[in-house]
């Protein structure tokens, strides 16, 4: 079984901001693994930590002179200044239980019979802020706070693109491309209109 990367999505009202993107990852430091930034084909770079699951599975599986599809959450203060955090590794034979045949090496066209490709972001949210002049909206991603955690996990993205006003506070669903350090939206969906109002 073809895992996919990008899990579906369990309910309609489900935030979320994960991306692939395929690069090499290089460390800040060598004895600190956590930090550095993520390089990808162009020489692109993009600051990138590591968050504490993918740690150990970069420290025993990861050869970081090659480059490979990592899982990542985005996170910017604007268009120009991404920060990924990576949350895996997409490996379809050595990290899954997928049978290696040798036919099938060829990640892009594996990643397109899952319908994603390479830069590909999934974001699901709240349409908080539109900039008809920038052309440049706001989307607002939660995360259902844990009890006995008071810290709120909130966060904004911003994404390059046009969406109507009339569709603030809509919870809507994008697809979204990176391009250099910025987030580009190629279609998206309104789940729900007037969402944040009524909640």
């Amino acid at each position: 079984m073809l895992k996919n990367p990008i899990p579906k999505v369990t309910n309609k009202l489900q935030y979320r901001a994960i991306g692939i993107i395929n690069g090499k990852y290089v460390p800040n430091d060598s004895h600190q693994l956590n930090r550095g930034f993520l390089s990808d084909d162009n020489g692109e770079r993009i600051e990138t930590v590591v968050l504490g699951k993918a740690l150990s599975l970069l420290k025993k599986h990861i050869d970081l002179n090659k480059s490979y599809y990592w899982i990542v959450y985005p996170k910017n203060k604007n268009t120009q200044n991404l920060h990924l955090q990576i949350a895996g590794v997409w490996h379809p034979y050595q990290l899954n239980d997928f049978p290696n045949d040798s036919s099938e090496t060829n990640f892009p066209k594996l990643l397109e019979k899952l319908d994603l490709k390479d830069n590909y972001f999934s974001v699901r949210g709240d349409l908080v802020y539109v900039n008809t002049q920038k052309k440049e909206v706001v989307i607002k991603i939660c995360f259902a706070p844990e009890p006995n955690n008071l810290k709120n996990k909130n966060f904004k993205l911003v994404i390059k693109g046009e969406i109507s006003l009339n569709l603030l506070n809509s919870f809507i669903s994008l697809d979204v491309n990176r391009d250099g350090n910025a987030l580009k939206l190629i279609r998206y969906e309104v789940i729900e209109k007037d969402f944040s109002k009524n909640n």
